[in-house]
């Protein structure tokens, strides 16, 4: 497109963009390879990462605006733009960090907007670095950095499709109510953080007292049994029944078993340690009766909770029906699940536990 309205200055400059475009995509990816490749090494959990090149008609549009003010396209230093875009309010300053230990950070030129004060500047909050690679063939070319949250971004989206900032000055009532939405979000921003912080204290005590074994204080739940689950507690009930066929024991998830525990209004990991320490012996004599009819030499690491489940089930009156009921819970319900409930109670039929509760 032919610029109508460029003084020879400004034509200059715009032939320097046309110049200089194939160094501008050959930064553009790799300052984006670099901060993907960081943040996700630092584990930072991110909504996305958007880039872009200045296209010709915005780069005009700005040379039109202010273009007497650059004496080059050196002293642009937003050709290439990448957006940060976190889930919490503390991971911009984390990402900024990151940044700041990858690139050279203009102090001078950057900018800190949530610093402003403004009723309604909730989106334009963002963290702005104008930085420069350290070393190699683009370090003299600039570009910016920007690190917002998420519900940053998305404000900033609606205000710019509902012209919020267009020419048209709003009627106070409008811009009260822009405030006040302003307001919710910024305050949801922060509890959002503030509920992860302290929602991250609770799993860590949480982990401490399932560390010290005082299990009748912590909650069956998913996060509580996740943690149970790295002692290892089923593994002594899964190698004496491996050894009973010196079988190899192959890994398996056990978290679904939760459900099954729930299901027996288990409330504790202390009464799931309980399970473990009253239905064991009797988990393995089912075990016994399994192998009894098959040779097998390779078990799944839940047959110790499996069995254990089925021993609870037998010994407290559930039968058939409650046998059942657990590979329901486990793999939804389905015609073989009678079928496979009928073959457990015919293992466990001749056990004493059995007989001694039928």
């Amino acid at each position: 497109m032919e610029p109508k309205k460029l003084d020879p200055h400004c034509q200059m400059l715009l032939g320097q963009f046309h110049e200089i475009m194939p160094r501008l995509q050959q930064l553009e990816k790799l300052v984006v390879s670099q901060l993907e490749s960081e943040l996700s090494h630092q584990d930072i959990a991110l909504s996305g990462i958007e880039h872009r090149i200045k296209t010709e008609d915005s780069y005009i549009g700005k040379l039109e605006r202010k273009g007497q003010k650059y004496q080059s396209i050196s002293d642009i230093t937003d050709l290439v733009g990448v957006r940060i875009i976190t889930f919490y309010t503390d991971d911009v300053d984390k990402v900024a960090a990151i940044v700041k230990g990858l690139f050279n950070v203009d102090w001078k030129n950057s900018v800190d907007k949530r610093k402003r004060q403004e009723l309604t500047s909730f989106g334009y909050n963002s963290l702005h670095y104008i930085c420069n690679l350290r070393e190699g063939e683009f370090s003299d070319i600039s570009f910016e950095v920007q690190m917002r949250t998420t519900l940053q971004h998305v404000w900033s989206a609606i205000e710019h499709d509902i012209g919020y900032k267009g020419t048209v000055r709003l009627p106070p009532e409008y811009r009260r109510q822009f405030s006040r939405l302003a307001g919710m979000l910024e305050l949801a921003d922060d509890e959002f953080s503030r509920l992860r912080t302290t929602m991250n204290k609770f799993r860590r005590h949480i982990h401490a007292l399932v560390e010290s074994g005082r299990l009748d204080e912590v909650p069956l739940n998913s996060d509580t049994f996740r943690s149970f689950l790295e002692m290892k507690p089923f593994d002594k009930l899964n190698q004496r029944i491996a050894a009973v066929n010196q079988a190899e024991i192959y890994p398996a998830s056990l978290l679904p078993f939760r459900h099954v525990l729930e299901s027996f209004q288990l409330e504790t990991l202390g009464d799931v340690d309980a399970l473990i320490r009253d239905y064991s012996d009797d988990a393995y004599q089912l075990a016994l009766a399994q192998f009894a009819i098959t040779d097998l030499d390779i078990v799944s690491e839940y047959i110790g909770l499996q069995n254990l489940c089925f021993v609870y089930v037998l010994k407290n009156g559930g039968g058939r029906t409650g046998i059942k009921a657990i590979y329901d819970i486990l793999y939804g319900p389905q015609e073989g699940n009678a079928d496979l409930a009928d073959l457990i109670v015919q293992q466990a039929s001749q056990l004493p536990f059995y007989q001694q509760n039928t």
